[in-house]
Parts: structure tokens; sequence; C-alpha cells
């Protein structure tokens, strides 16, 4: 009973057409030839979201970046080099190396 109420909602139709002429769908805009629909000369006007949008992105990646630049150095690598030189320096042994002149 299950199995038919399933197929019989899978295979119901919509007619998309109705949606459409019921005053609910998208508009149409007829194409006028010119780039984003401006004409040339018009002077463009910003819309009320755009000032919010470029400052509040911008903003954000501004502010993500800063926070990346400045985040501690996590990686396990660098906590083993530090605790290999604080055991070495414990022990007495030399961190640094005198560099010598080899010649063939």
């Amino acid at each position: 009973m299950l199995a038919r109420q399933i197929v019989r909602l899978s295979s119901r139709r919509t007619n998309l057409g109705s949606i459409y002429k019921s005053g609910h769908g998208p508009e149409l805009q007829e194409p006028t030839g010119y780039l984003f629909s401006r004409k040339p000369g018009v002077k463009y006007e910003k819309e009320g979201w755009e000032n919010l949008w470029y400052y509040g992105f911008y903003g954000a990646m501004v502010f993500g970046s800063i926070g990346l630049y400045f985040k501690p150095d996590t990686k396990v690598r660098t906590w083993a080099r530090a605790e290999a030189e604080k055991r070495m320096e414990a022990r007495g042994d030399i961190l640094t190396y005198k560099h010598t002149d080899h010649v063939i």
C-alpha cells in the first residue's frame, strides 16, 4: 500500500504554466540591447544593500586577514624543535655549529 502511494506521488505532474500565469511567477524583462539594461550616459544609482555588502564583505576580509597573520604558531614541528633545543641545552650540547671552509 505504501509502495502504491509513493508511485502515485512520484508520478504526479505539476502544471508549471499555471504557476506562472497566476501572477506569482517571475516577470520577464524584455532585452534592451544595453549592458545590464542601462543606457549610456545615465548615472548609476546604488541600491540600499550595496554599501552594506561592500563594507561588510571587505571589512570581514581585512579582519580575517589580520587575524590569520597574528594567529599563534601551533604546529607540532615548531613545538618539537623548541622542546629538542631545551633538552639539548639541559644536557650541555652545543646548539650552534661552526662554519668550516672546506677546500677541495
